[in-house]
């Protein structure tokens, strides 16, 4: 297996994985587990419902968590402002969208947005980005999916035309 064979900056692919208001550390743990996994980035909007100095995402990103590429961000516009994405880069997680997952924009440069676990994303930016909103199918049986399950299902999905 070739190291690093998911996304390599030289040939100009980049994901990235935007959790606004995580509230589960276990969650946020698998998710960058699963972010150096693939060579993507891990950004976390504030508020966090846990300390990131806390044993569980430590333990839940197992021995890998001090090389995964975080960046923690006081408000989602800050994340906006540093980043500075353009609207074809987007693409907001909700079950209320429209759209399929697998209609995600095939950009090089990818940030996928997530909400946290009991709420979802506010209102307000479903709202601002609704022609960037996706879904990832589920039955009525569940309200949701775990959200290191959907931040998987997304996260390879965006890489399918890659490797």
């Amino acid at each position: 297996m070739r190291k690093n064979s998911l996304l390599l900056p030289e040939n100009g692919y980049q994901r990235h994985v935007v959790l606004v208001a995580p509230e589960v550390h276990w969650n946020t743990g698998n998710i960058g587990r699963t972010c150096l996994g693939t060579g993507t980035d891990l950004h976390l909007v504030r508020p966090l419902g846990f300390s990131l100095n806390d044993k569980h995402v430590r333990r839940a990103g197992l021995d890998y968590w001090h090389r995964v590429r975080l960046t923690v961000h006081d408000t989602f516009d800050a994340f906006m402002e540093k980043m500075q994405p353009q609207k074809k880069e987007l693409a907001f997680f909700t079950k209320r969208a429209d759209k399929s997952f697998r209609e995600m924009p095939g950009s090089k440069r990818l940030f996928l947005v997530f909400g946290a676990e009991t709420l979802g994303l506010p209102k307000a930016l479903i709202t601002s980005y609704w022609e960037a909103a996706y879904r990832i199918p589920i039955t009525d049986d569940i309200r949701c999916l775990n959200l290191s399950t959907a931040v998987g299902i997304a996260l390879y999905e965006s890489l399918r035309s890659i490797i």
